[in-house]
């Protein structure tokens, strides 16, 4: 795959509105999650986070440590309109292999699907890089095929447990049973806990 899925690349599909993986809010199987959630202290990221409806929510319940990455400006600047009091210290134009934790979260929604595959292996190293001990990743992913040539690019669970068991303690890996209409019965709801000594 030659495409470079860059800055550029991705400043251009916001700047001309090709975002159809954009929902417009944040998805139930996340917010679920969310709410049951009790501590608000926790360092939480959210890696390629576009619009970002999820950290949005996160802050607007408390979770004031709450950090949105993203190598496009666009998505960033909306943001930053959008929730004015977001501490824009907390704003991350950087790309994700690049960043420095420790988070004690990481939300994971339509990024893992966005990157070149060849670099999963990458992101699921770089995850548990930034996680503190004990720590999470949790969010979704495509548990099915696409016909078009991505990004998104699907993919399935047999070949996710792969790019993460080296890292990761499975606490929930299965497909979603709340997830929004069209994406019904095609998401993983993954949480998964940081090992305390991963094979880096």
């Amino acid at each position: 795959m030659n495409q470079d899925f860059n800055a550029d690349y991705w400043q251009s599909r916001y700047q001309n509105g090709q975002t159809g993986w954009d929902v417009g809010g944040i998805t139930t199987p996340l917010q679920d999650y969310f709410d049951q959630m009790p501590n608000t202290g926790q360092r939480i990221l959210v890696p390629g986070c576009g619009n970002a409806y999820e950290a949005e929510y996160l802050f607007k319940k408390g979770f004031v440590h709450t950090y949105v990455a993203d190598v496009a400006e666009a998505p960033l600047q909306q943001f930053a309109t959008r929730v004015p009091d977001f501490p824009k210290d907390q704003l991350l134009l950087q790309n994700f292999f690049d960043l420095k934790g420790p988070f004690d979260l990481i939300v994971e929604q339509t990024f893992f699907c966005a990157i070149n595959p060849a670099d999963r292996a990458a992101y699921a190293r770089k995850c548990a890089e930034l996680l503190a001990s004990g720590g999470k990743l949790v969010g979704l992913l495509f548990d099915t095929k696409f016909e078009h040539q991505g990004p998104p690019f699907g993919g399935s669970r047999e070949e996710y447990r792969t790019y993460f068991e080296p890292y990761f303690e499975f606490l929930h890996f299965e497909t979603a049973y709340n997830s929004i209409p069209p994406r019904q019965g095609r998401e993983l709801f993954i949480e998964l806990r940081r090992l305390e000594s991963p094979e880096f």
